[in-house]
């Protein structure tokens, strides 16, 4: 049967043995295979330790495909974990000096590498944010950034080293064990990898053609995934087709983002390598290529990629053209930087529009709340003398509308008084006024209420009933300035 032996020090080996062999026997054989000292083996199965060593193994039921834990007693297991422990701190001190030694130059490369490729550098922005913002301000600062994350790095090691000597049987210890086999394999897989299939790892060039529009010279990119042949506004513009458009064809394109279409030109002759071919175009309004071949167009004119002999057969003309080489395909990165800085500001804009909204909805609700809200506060809080506060209430007002006032004015007690009387005043004066003009109403025509302008066009216009309004208004208005709010 095949049994699988792993190590406190992360080696795991398959052995080959026999159900009947005894577990002294077995001690040997892995001590051959693991430089071991055998009289001090110590093996576990299933968390127990195989004690008796003339049992055989399948009286400690294993079985084909367990896995078994093998390592030294308890004394030189502590020994050996302690000097590995110091190796591991040895070593790391030696890193650490050699890191100080070389560091300038080692520096000094990595950033000479970072500023002339610009890809790492974006994908250390991405992978390594702190590191990128440290390349931003200088050398000392990258320097250090770069020196605690090697020291960080190297003490996670030796917790996770520590972590797995001290019980190998804990879960969270188990956990780390499976993770460094995944990891191994990984590693394992990669290097396979870049033995035999080593052009995973470098960049495909996209497929070019050279073409012409309106006797324009043009860079297509040939995509058969696209559904349509797209165009970018600008690219139409340099053409002079763009007054072609036909906005009846607008819209959104939709892919791995959305633009606006801004419509379709329906023919226009393409150029390629001496043939002229029909073709139409959708305008896109914010595309960083200038031109898209796409299916469409693809399939209309037979168009076959042939990749062994890295050109475009165009099968109604029986022509082909090549593809362009690395060095002639156009660069779209400062496009690209465009785009996202206008989409970044669009998210910007559209980020504050709402939160200028929650502020209105929260304002609007905030003085829809403040009477309820203030006079709750203000009957629960109120630092205004109880002597003015009981004297104002005497007056027939409530408590929470004297401490409101009272609030307003800053413990002014008459302010507070005058204001209360204005607003109970403006009240009943209109309770008043709709009283007046139902009982007025009844007596007069009512056209002569509803239009004054007529009775103050000149001095002649006089009208008795108007002036008779007009006295009772007045004098009411006089009356309830006495009124003890009784009514």
């Amino acid at each position: 049967m095949r049994l699988t032996i792993t190590t406190v020090t992360d080696l795991v080996i398959s052995l080959d043995v026999a159900g009947d062999m005894e577990i002294d026997n077995f001690k040997a054989l892995c001590a051959l295979e693991t430089n071991l000292d055998a009289q001090k083996i110590e093996i576990y199965f299933n968390g127990n330790l195989l004690i008796d060593s003339s049992k055989t193994l399948d009286s400690y039921g294993v079985k084909d495909g367990d896995m078994l834990l093998i390592k030294n007693s308890v004394t030189n297991y502590q020994s050996m974990a302690s000097n590995s422990i110091a190796s591991s701190l040895r070593s790391q001190h030696q890193v650490s000096h050699t890191l100080a030694q070389d560091n300038q130059l080692e520096i000094a490369n990595i950033l000479a590498t970072l500023r002339t490729n610009p890809e790492k550098l974006a994908n250390l922005r991405v992978n390594n944010p702190r590191l990128a913002d440290a390349y931003d301000k200088g050398t000392e600062e990258f320097c250090q950034v770069l020196r605690n994350q090697l020291k960080a790095r190297a003490e996670e090691e030796q917790r996770r080293i520590r972590m797995m000597m001290a019980d190998p049987f804990d879960s969270e210890a188990q956990h780390m064990i499976a993770e460094e086999i995944r990891r191994q394999q990984i590693d394992c897989n990669m290097e396979s990898a870049m033995e035999y299939l080593p052009e995973s790892f470098g960049e495909v060039t996209m497929l070019y053609i050279d073409c012409k529009v309106n006797k324009f010279p043009i860079k297509a990119f040939v995509d058969s995934g696209a559904q349509s042949t797209i165009m970018s506004k600008a690219c139409a513009e340099r053409c002079n087709i763009l007054r072609l458009i036909d906005d009846r064809w607008s819209g959104i394109a939709r892919g791995v983002g959305t633009q606006r279409i801004l419509g379709k030109i329906h023919l226009v002759q393409i150029e390629i390598n001496g043939v002229f071919l029909p073709c139409s175009f959708t305008i896109l309004e914010h595309q960083p290529m200038d031109m898209l071949l796409g299916l469409d167009m693809l399939r209309r004119h037979q168009c076959c990629i042939d990749l062994k002999s890295n050109c475009l057969r165009i099968g109604t003309t029986d022509t082909e053209t090549p593809f362009l080489s690395d060095r002639e395909i156009p660069k779209f990165s400062s496009i690209d930087n465009d785009t996202q800085q206008a989409i970044q500001e669009s998210l910007n804009l559209l980020n504050k529009s709402n939160d200028n909204r929650m502020a209105s909805k929260s304002d609007s609700r905030s003085d829809s709340s403040s009477s309820s809200s203030s006079s709750s506060a203000s009957s629960t809080n109120s630092n205004h003398s109880e002597a003015d506060i009981k004297e104002i209430m005497a007056l027939g007002f409530k408590r929470d509308q004297v401490i409101s006032e009272l609030d307003t004015f800053n413990g002014d007690k008459n302010q507070a008084i005058a204001s209360l009387f204005s607003k109970f005043i403006s009240f009943r004066i209109i309770f008043d006024f709709d009283r007046i003009l139902f009982l007025f109403f009844e007596k007069e025509n009512v056209g002569k209420i509803l239009h004054f302008e007529p009775y103050f066009e000149n001095e002649n216009n006089f009208s008795l009933p108007l002036f008779l309004y007009t006295l009772i208004y007045i004098s009411r208005i006089i009356i309830l300035s006495f009124d003890h709010f009784d009514y």
